[in-house]
């Protein structure tokens, strides 16, 4: 899994102008919407469209709990698939996406759906955004450590390490921290190079984990700790950044 994983302050924004699309498409069939951003594997054909999920709206987290991050979805004839550039989408064929771009893939299903429904349900929408999302506005501050306990809303953790920006903050501060979390907050499990999706009650004591936060230049630690992390990453394999 790339480090670009779910960077839910990069897909948001972009997600807004594309929900906007997807309900209007999707608002007849009823049920909710189900968003899924991730890289697309190959050209959509013979009705499915399999992208490398990087992340996606609260239902369809919910629905990848324990799931394999790579997935193929249904499209059919109401199916609009739309190219953004520069911001501005322009409505395309399915073979006119590009292998290897970022694309949102918006599914109307009911609440509660399971991911296999969800993949055999025809895509609302399916967008285009190019091969990079925008860049992040804000600075990563990293933090690994050993879970010490998890609250409705936080995850505390004894901090063994982390980047550079993240360590300053630490500096003369006890390695006992708790971190926010929230509804954006992606939560995975590595087994080996393989991430599955998990959520905040799968996480224990003594778990070896990886928080990221994106916050304001210049943050102090209690800043830092107040803001949701994007991604909070179980046994994540050393050297991704």
């Amino acid at each position: 899994m790339r480090s670009k994983l779910v960077l839910a302050v990069a897909a948001a924004a972009v997600v807004s102008t594309a929900a906007v699309a997807a309900t209007a498409a999707g608002a007849a069939t009823g049920g909710i919407r189900y968003s899924f951003l991730g890289k697309l594997t190959g050209v959509p054909d013979d009705g499915r469209v399999s992208i490398s999920v990087e992340g996606g709206n609260r239902p369809a987290l919910r629905a990848l709990l324990g799931k394999s991050l790579e997935q193929t979805f249904s499209y059919g004839d109401g199916t609009q698939f739309l190219k953004w550039t520069n911001g501005v989408p322009s409505a395309v064929h399915a073979g006119d996406l590009v292998a290897g771009d970022y694309v949102w893939v918006h599914v109307r299903a009911p609440r509660g759906s399971s991911l296999d429904t969800l993949e055999h349900t025809a895509a609302g929408v399916v967008g285009d955004h190019g091969a990079e999302l925008s860049s992040p506005d804000k600075p990563l501050y990293l933090f690994r450590g050993k879970v010490t306990s998890v609250g409705s809303s936080t995850v505390s953790l004894a901090v063994a390490g982390g980047n550079r920006r993240a360590l300053r903050l630490l500096v003369g501060q006890s390695r006992d921290q708790t971190f926010a979390v929230g509804g954006s907050t992606i939560y995975l499990s590595w087994s080996g190079k393989v991430p599955t999706v998990i959520g905040l009650s799968d996480l224990k004591s003594g778990d070896r984990i990886v928080v990221r936060v994106r916050a304001e230049a210049g943050s102090t630690l209690a800043q830092v700790e107040a803001t949701p992390a994007f991604k909070v990453a179980e046994h994540e394999p050393a050297g991704r950044s």
